[in-house]
């Protein structure tokens, strides 16, 4: 399962980063991608190191497992549980795909002071504020479970915490200097990652 979880991987980055990444720069002229915010040693800039070890570890992972590198973890090594991480992997892909399309032209990765652009607020963004990463949590649970390795575990509990951040600290702020009211008053309807939790208060 180790080798499958390898592959999904693979395909969650192909589809997800390479491919979603081609279609912005045919629509926009720019690839999405804006990097890292903050100086060295900030929480912004924490944040997004933080965001890009998860993804080398959610690669590793499984990778060493399948190499015979690492053991996965015993209980959760089981068939059942590794039935789960499947069928979880396979909603994120498809979760992060359908939020990250619901984008359109405003889909970025990291943010540009500079930059302002459309707040979506239609389709699944009336839903949660941020599909995009709760698709991609679903993912890192889903493959944490394929390959149950103390790495995996590792690197998504990483995950989790720097996508909190770069939402809570980075993006959060720069869509309330940005939009304003309109943002404010989303932010207390629309929960952050899951319906109705994590609204602002009025």
């Amino acid at each position: 399962m180790a080798v499958w979880a390898t592959v999904a991987y693979v395909v969650f980055a192909a589809i997800c980063f390479g491919w979603r990444s081609w279609v912005q720069f045919q629509r926009t002229g720019s690839a999405g991608f804006h990097g890292v915010s903050g100086h060295v040693g900030s929480v912004e800039w924490f944040a997004g190191v933080g965001f890009a070890v998860a993804m080398v570890l959610g690669l590793a992972a499984p990778a060493l497992q399948a190499a015979g590198a690492l053991s996965p973890l015993p209980w959760l090594n089981a068939a059942p549980v590794q039935g789960v991480g499947v069928a979880t992997a396979l909603v994120g892909i498809v979760g992060t795909v359908a939020a990250q399309r619901a984008m359109g032209a405003s889909w970025r990765i990291g943010v540009d002071p500079a930059e302002t652009t459309t707040l979506v607020r239609d389709g699944v963004f009336c839903v949660v504020r941020n599909p995009v990463f709760t698709a991609m949590l679903v993912f890192g649970a889903g493959l944490t479970l394929m390959a149950p390795n103390w790495l995996a575990v590792i690197g998504f509990g990483i995950l989790v915490a720097s996508i909190h951040a770069q939402v809570w600290l980075v993006e959060e702020p720069y869509l309330t200097s940005r939009h304003g009211q309109d943002y404010v008053d989303y932010t207390t309807d629309v929960g952050r990652f899951v319906p109705l939790l994590g609204r602002s208060r009025r």
